[in-house]
């Protein structure tokens, strides 16, 4: 979930050395970009011609269509070459105007551009998109490489960093950290390496679109459809009718079953025909190794490669150079640590689980597809609970206004204003106008809830426009969920876990929102890795606030309050299954690290017994509890940003449980705590040392206490 990414790891790197959106005011960059745009002839008729004429220069959707984006990439790629070289050439004495904030004023053509499209390649993807995108991507990724392997102008970063003493805050940050992108793109290379890594970084940015684009595919094929109703015996009847209507869209007769990004999949905690789980369970786990397996053993070894030619021993310890951990080691010895505590969990979860199927009478050993069925009967038995007398106090409209809209005002003041006037994508994207407590507006806030065709899985937080004082814009910022749409005329009911990822995406967009800093470059969601997931993760916790589940949690037929007592058997169960939800989740973060801590020396030649190998080795080889994604379809390590950082996940939820549980010995929800959490750690961006921030906002490094209390690993 981050801000906008191309060709996954090079994604950070090119929106350094280009900024997004148009300035304010025309500048000497903007008459480089006008000269240029009108050689390439780019249509005025464009709609990315010009910034957008909407509030907050937000997109204008229902004007922009497939065809404008090719010409507008043409046209944006010539007039930020022209741009860089005005800047790498001119022969005045190097200032930081003249360099780097020229640099940021660069690019506002293709960053809108760029924009727009990379975000609908995940919201409402097609063959088109995918046929551009291919086509784009190792332009855009050449395009990168033209700016960072530019001799003048790294002469002209390099003299700024030899005299950053002479400068203070946000511009010596912005010195630091365009300085060390120069250098982790391979400015002090030789031309030789340099050439080799152009290649490598062509051919890997290729991959990860093709990665990207088998996972949509599979999405398309890797589906079930049950011709038999009675197989589907344990779903509720507006269950049934959703999958009916999912079929009917898609031409067939029958229940049709989609796929989400995990291994395990929700369904299965209600399904009773043991078959159809397993059905279900290996159209999961087997999907994509076809296509996928030979796409990441070309990444993995040209992942090596590029390490090696920049200096670094591996993959993970170029990519963790700068980040908070800096190395591989801190991350494993984390990871490591936690692996037995969370397999001795879920092993006596199992031992639960297995006692229900003898108990029953099943005659055979639980396995990954029985997990989540047999799960919720021991959380019935243990709590008493049924999740599907919970759902009805889950409507969205009322989590959505009542629970995180109540929140985020009691908290930091701000209200949400439905703007029904402005375009979307989609037909059911919400979008709304945020405002502070004293009236000023702070940007705008999109919300696509539901899962439809073309969109990638997951849920996840993006922008169109990031806030910065250079030019003085704001945000614009949206999550994307994948809520299943309910039959038409339903109420979308929603699950816990469901609610507790709305609060989580809303984190990542308050990071954003609430952004105030100089720079585009150093704005919002432009942090390392494993501090990014630190906002969302906080911001979870808030729907089991008392205030706010009293506010949000009635039923959405009579209005009442969930019963205390039911309410009471949900919280005592929000740590249940803790066993399970750790251990999967660090299967997959060791998966990663493992993939990524091979030297370029190393050949692999299948990704099943790699895999199985590297489980085995970090003790996590537990065979009712697979990693949370498989490696073919492991989309945040091989089609997004997270190779060696599908960790910071772990790592920032120390950062994160510290965090709330240090507020709420101060009161919890209350807008000095708000006020003190926005200031120190929304705010700021990458403007500051993040870690210097969160421990000056805690009055201490983070403790892992609150974590193991968090997730059920320690008594309280």
């Amino acid at each position: 979930m981050r801000k906008l990414l191309l060709a996954g790891a090079c994604a950070s790197a090119f929106t350094l050395a280009c900024s997004q959106y148009d300035t304010a005011a025309p500048t000497a960059t903007d008459n480089l970009t006008a000269k240029a745009t009108t050689d390439i002839m780019l249509s005025a008729s464009n709609p990315f011609a010009k910034a957008s004429s909407l509030d907050y220069t937000t997109p204008d959707f229902s004007q922009i269509s497939i065809a404008d984006y090719e010409p507008a990439f043409t046209a944006g790629i010539a007039a930020h070459e022209a741009e860089i070289a005005a800047i790498a050439n001119d022969p005045e004495p190097i200032t930081l105007a003249n360099t780097l904030v020229a640099m940021e004023n660069s690019g506002a053509l293709l960053g809108r551009t760029m924009a727009v499209f990379f975000n609908m390649a995940s919201l409402i993807s097609n063959e088109d998109y995918q046929r551009l995108e291919t086509q784009l991507v190792p332009a855009l990724t050449e395009h990168q490489a033209n700016i960072y392997l530019n001799p003048a102008l790294f002469d002209k970063v390099e003299t700024l960093y030899n005299q950053r003493d002479e400068y203070q805050g946000e511009d010596r940050r912005l010195i630091d950290v365009y300085y060390e992108q120069f250098i982790r793109a391979g400015a002090k290379l030789s031309p030789e390496a340099q050439a080799s890594l152009r290649e490598i970084n062509t051919r890997l940015s290729s991959l990860s679109t093709q990665f990207s684009q088998n996972i949509l595919q599979s999405f398309k094929d890797d589906t079930i459809l049950v011709a038999d109703p009675a197989q589907l015996v344990g779903l509720s009847d507006d269950e049934i009718a959703s999958l009916k209507a999912a079929a009917e869209k898609a031409g067939e007769t029958g229940y049709l079953i989609t796929l989400v990004n995990t291994t395990s999949q929700p369904i299965l905690s209600k399904l009773e025909d043991r078959a159809l789980r397993e059905l279900i369970w290996r159209k999961s786990a087997e999907r994509a190794h076809a296509s996928n397996d030979p796409v990441i053993l070309e990444q993995v070894k040209f992942r090596a490669q590029a390490a090696a030619l920049l200096g670094y021993d591996t993959w993970a310890d170029f990519k963790l150079a700068d980040q908070m951990a800096k190395t591989p080691a801190p991350v494993l010895a984390m990871l490591s640590d936690l692996a037995p505590k969370a397999r001795a969990k879920a092993e006596a979860e199992a031992a639960a689980i297995q006692a229900i199927i003898d108990a029953e009478g099943g005659g055979f050993i639980v396995a990954p597809w029985d997990w989540a069925f047999y799960a919720e009967k021991v959380r019935a038995a243990k709590y008493d609970l049924d999740a599907d007398l919970v759902k009805p106090y889950f409507e969205f409209n009322r989590v959505l206004h009542d629970g995180l809209f109540f929140a985020m005002n009691r908290l930091y003041g701000i209200t949400f204003k439905a703007r029904e006037d402005l375009p979307v994508w989609q037909e059911d994207v919400l979008a709304f106008e945020i405002f502070n407590a004293d009236g000023s507006s702070v940007g705008l806030f999109y919300l696509d809830p539901y899962a439809h065709e073309g969109k990638r899985g997951g849920a996840w937080m993006s922008s169109y426009v990031d806030q910065n004082l250079l030019r003085g814009e704001k945000p614009v910022v949206y999550n994307a969920l994948n809520i299943p749409k309910p039959a038409p005329g339903q109420p979308t009911l929603m699950t816990f876990d469901e609610v507790t990822t709305l609060f989580h995406e809303f984190g990542h967009a308050d990071h954003g929102l609430f952004s105030d800093v100089k720079y585009p470059s150093l704005s919002g969601t432009s942090v390392p890795r494993d501090f990014v997931e630190f906002p969302s993760q906080f911001n979870e916790d808030w729907d089991i606030d008392p205030e706010v589940l009293s506010n949000y949690a009635k039923h959405y037929q009579t209005g009442e309050a969930i019963p205390q007592a039911l309410l009471e058997k949900m919280l005592a169960a929000h740590t249940f299954n803790q066993g399970f939800d750790t251990l999967e989740y660090l299967a997959a973060a060791l998966l990663d690290m493992a993939w990524h801590t091979i030297d370029a020396e190393t050949t692999i030649d299948d990704v099943d017994a790699f895999e199985n190998a590297a489980l085995e080795k970090y003790g996590v080889d537990f065979a009712p509890v697979p990693p949370r994604y498989k490696s073919a379809y492991f989309s945040h390590v091989f089609g997004g940003g997270y190779s060696s950082g599908y960790y910071a996940y772990l790592w920032t939820e120390v950062l994160a449980a510290d965090a709330f549980a240090y507020l709420n010995t101060k009161g919890g929800l209350t807008r000095e705590n708000g006020q003190d959490y926005r200031d120190a750690i929304l705010s700021i961006g990458n403007s500051e040392d993040l870690m210097q921030s969160f421990e000056q906002f805690r009055g201490q490094e983070a403790s892992v206490d609150a974590l193991l209390q968090r997730r059920g690993l320690l008594s309280k």
